[in-house]
């Protein structure tokens, strides 16, 4: 947990299932409900291929069309297919998609995060 008290989680992604690791810090979003949300110089920098387009409804309720990819992520011993959401924020966002089956503790007495 962050200074600015967001829940915070590096993750190792790959932009093709054989390419090396890159560590990236996420934003844990829980009221996002895909898996990843990147910006698109991650994007770019991962050389992420899109894959389609799907519309989706924001947080303001305004309706956008927004591109699709997908990456892979060292998740609990397994590389995962997982796919990517492009937009124009600053920090990567990691939604309950990948929370599914599993515990999330933020303690933000002790600035912790831990998924399990």
């Amino acid at each position: 947990v962050d200074a600015t008290h967001r829940a915070l989680m590096d993750v190792a992604i790959r932009g093709e299932r054989s390419a090396d690791p890159v560590m990236t810090t996420t934003w844990i979003d829980t009221a996002f409900n895909g898996c990843l949300v990147f910006p698109r110089r991650l994007i770019e920098d991962l050389r992420l291929v899109q894959q389609a387009e799907t519309d989706a409804i924001l947080a303001d309720g305004s309706r956008v069309t927004l591109k699709s990819y997908v990456c892979f992520v060292e998740w609990f011993g397994k590389t995962v297919a997982a796919q990517v959401i492009a937009n124009e924020g600053s920090l990567p966002l990691l939604g309950t998609e990948l929370l599914i089956d599993r515990r999330l503790l933020v303690d933000y007495a002790q600035r912790t995060v831990e998924i399990s």
